[in-house]
C-alpha cells in the first residue's frame, strides 16, 4: 500500500509530508500564509477536523459539512500576503475548483489573528 503522505501537497509544494501534513497533524503554523495553505489543503483533503480547529472560535461554524461536498479543487495561488502586526495578518488568495464539471473560482481575502502562539483564520471578504 502506497504512504499516503508520499505524494504532491494539495496547496501546490512538491511534498505534503514535508509541507502541509505536520501542521494537520498538531503542528503550530509559523506564519498567516502558511495557515492559509494548510487551510487549502485540509479542504482538498476533507480534514474537517483541522479547519474548525484553526477557525477562530468567535467566527467558527458548528460544524461543516465536507463528506457531501463534491467540489473538486484544482489549485491555489497565492496573490498577496501583508501582515498588519505580529498578531494580524491578511491573505488574498484564489482558489479555482470544480463543481459539476463547472469551473469557479473563489477569490478571497482572509484575516488571521495569532492568540497563544497559534494563527486562526477569523473570516474573509469575497473579491471579483
Amino acid at each position: 500500500m502506497a504512504d499516503p503522505l508520499a505524494r504532491e501537497c494539495p496547496c501546490g509544494c512538491a511534498d505534503y509530508a514535508q509541507c502541509c501534513a505536520p501542521y494537520h497533524h498538531g503542528l503550530a503554523a509559523p506564519d498567516a500564509l502558511v495557515m492559509m495553505r494548510s487551510r487549502y489543503s485540509a479542504y482538498v483533503l476533507g480534514r474537517e477536523d483541522y479547519l474548525l480547529a484553526t477557525w477562530h472560535h468567535s467566527t467558527r461554524p458548528a460544524n461543516l459539512d465536507l463528506a457531501g461536498d463534491t467540489s473538486r479543487w484544482l489549485g491555489l495561488e497565492i496573490k498577496r500576503y501583508t501582515t498588519q502586526s505580529e498578531d494580524h495578518a491578511t491573505v488574498e488568495f484564489v482558489a479555482r475548483y470544480k463543481v459539476a464539471g463547472r469551473a469557479h473560482r473563489l477569490h478571497e481575502l482572509s484575516r488571521f489573528v495569532r492568540e497563544d502562539g497559534r494563527w486562526f483564520y477569523v473570516d474573509g471578504d469575497f473579491l471579483a
